[in-house]
């Protein structure tokens, strides 16, 4: 997951939004969003390591993962970040629990930040990062692939049109996924990240949504959740051309759990 912008305690209806891109290679095999039967949560499914980059489980409690954007590569006895979704989820402990737990082995793994809520509190932890975990006050938060609310151009051009769809108390997910779907690039080098990459790669990385054909935008996903417990969790999965090649949806009640969901292939 490399784009990600969260409202926590910000809605007056909804406590916990998310809207959220993942990027990855495009030859990394996945799974489409669809529910677990063993941790029982609602995710992806990286079909290479196993893991899942973003999850929600039956009690509610959500988790995402992103990478640090480092040269040097990762040890190669690491293990996989995408790990980290399922152990949480599939654990019984709250996120400050499951962060001081994690703690002390977390240097095993290549650059991450973790994003980890249950209904009471949302909590941030990067191995990249002093101190390892914190609390979040309500607010709105962003991330990419560097340390919380690093302000990259494309995350403030998705903030703010996340924060002007908040002040609007909507209920449609459509304006967050118009938002993930922006391929604007950067057009003056000077507001480049500068993160050991070509120029010419932080430009193509530069736009919300990131069109190539070896890596790129593979799905974007918005979560709506309500109070009580009733939510709205969708994802839209793209090629390696950027055109639209599936949709998910899941719209349950509080105290539901999907038996199956809403997978339309696109065209």
């Amino acid at each position: 997951m490399c784009l990600l912008v969260m409202a926590w305690r910000v809605h007056p209806r909804f406590p916990l939004v998310v809207a959220a891109n993942r990027d990855e290679f495009h030859e990394r095999p996945a799974a489409a969003l669809a529910p677990w039967p063993a941790p029982r949560l609602l995710a992806g499914r990286d079909l290479r390591a196993g893991g899942t980059w973003l999850g929600l489980d039956r009690q509610r409690r959500f988790g995402v993962v992103t990478n640090f954007r480092e040269r040097q590569p990762p040890l190669a006895a690491a293990p996989s970040r995408g790990e980290l979704i399922p152990a949480y989820l599939g654990g019984p402990q709250e996120p400050q629990q499951f962060l001081a737990t994690l703690q002390a082995r977390a240097r095993e793994y290549a650059g991450f930040n973790l994003l980890l809520a249950d209904r009471h509190s949302l909590w941030y932890g990067s191995n990249r990062g002093t101190p390892f975990a914190r609390a979040l006050a309500p607010g709105v938060h962003g991330l990419s692939n560097e340390s919380l609310d690093t302000p990259w151009p494309k995350l403030q051009r998705v903030r703010r049109g996340f924060e002007d769809w908040l002040r609007q108390e909507l209920s449609d997910p459509s304006p967050l996924f118009a938002l993930l779907g922006d391929r604007t690039r950067v057009s003056d080098d000077a507001q480049l990240p500068h993160t050991g990459l070509t120029t010419e790669w932080e430009r193509v990385l530069s736009s919300p949504f990131v069109q190539d054909p070896d890596y790129g935008t593979r799905c974007s996903t918005v979560l709506m959740m309500e109070a009580g417990g009733a939510f709205y969790l969708g994802e839209r999965r793209f090629d390696r051309e950027g055109r639209l090649q599936g949709d998910s949806e899941y719209r349950l009640r509080a105290g539901e759990w999907p038996q199956g969901g809403t997978d339309m292939a696109a065209g």
